[in-house]
């Protein structure tokens, strides 16, 4: 099985061709838990499998979480897979991208830089609070696409200087939150200066902080435009991994109309997967 792998901003992915249906889609969650692990096998946070198109796009996309279970999207791995795509014909520099959560639109801002539109903002309650251990924190809440990908939005002061055990416990307690129905990726952040955030998620899936999260950083942002906290243009979020670019674009009633992400990606490496304890 030849596979790339390849990171945006350090949330790393492996991606493969399968437009020839040569996996039986059970076999999948196996194979995905298996080369995601770092120890044992190529490690990463997130698989993608390229697919043929059903509905107008130019492929698609299938998302799932190193634990196997699918996503409904993921904005640094939809920058990635824009890439893969350019670079081995599948699409021009501009693509559209079939994903569970909907059509996305990726364009190649020139080699290693890409941006996409991310999926529309829903079900969001900005005004959010949840209580966790005796303490209550601001906790917003937000889904893009639909089906909604689920994240909260937490401010936490200091944020770079907190103890990484103390917020992991902390992630890990609100991604179970009782009032998330589908759980959450949890966006812990902090606002740095004018329009420049920074930001660490607790990924849903993965189950521990990921160095960087397009979907997460979009749904801070978006949250943080519409309190009049930032602008929305241009707002530089920085993470673990890189820095990423957030757009949130509004109409006349101060209602979201796109979302735009934007960062850089990397070609890691391109192989043959050999696993030895694969079983396909």
């Amino acid at each position: 099985m030849e596979f790339w792998k390849m990171n945006g901003a350090g949330n790393d992915f492996i991606v493969v061709d399968d437009r020839q249906d040569a996996i039986p889609d059970e076999k999948w969650p196996e194979i995905i838990r298996t080369v995601c692990e770092r120890h044992m096998s190529i490690g990463a946070d997130g698989f993608m499998v390229v697919k043929k198109p059903t509905y107008g796009g130019d492929y698609k996309m299938l998302f799932f979480n190193s634990d196997g279970s699918m996503g409904e999207m993921c904005g640094n791995g939809a920058r990635c897979i824009c890439r893969y795509g350019y670079e081995n014909g599948l699409a021009g520099e501009v693509q559209k991208v079939e994903t569970t959560a909907g059509l996305v639109t990726g364009w190649r801002v020139d080699r290693r830089l890409y941006r996409v539109r991310l999926n529309d903002p829903c079900n969001m309650r900005l005004d959010g609070k949840a209580e966790v251990d005796g303490a209550t924190y601001d906790c917003a809440y937000v889904e893009l696409g639909d089906p909604g990908i689920p994240h909260a939005a937490v401010p936490m002061k200091d944020l770079k200087n907190f103890d990484t055990q103390t917020l992991f416990r902390l992630g890990r307690k609100l991604r179970f939150y009782k009032d998330f129905p589908k759980g959450a990726n949890v966006n812990f952040y902090e606002i740095i200066g004018p329009d420049h955030v920074y930001e660490r998620t607790y990924e849903r899936g993965v189950e521990d902080f990921t160095y960087a999260c397009g979907t997460g950083t979009g749904s801070v942002v978006t949250v943080l435009t519409l309190l009049g906290k930032v602008s929305g243009k241009n707002v530089r979020v920085d993470m673990t991994g890189g820095t990423l670019y957030i757009d949130v674009e509004r109409d006349g009633n101060g209602h979201v109309t796109d979302l735009f992400l934007t960062g850089p990606t990397n070609i890691v490496c391109k192989g043959e997967i050999t696993d030895e304890a694969l079983t396909i």
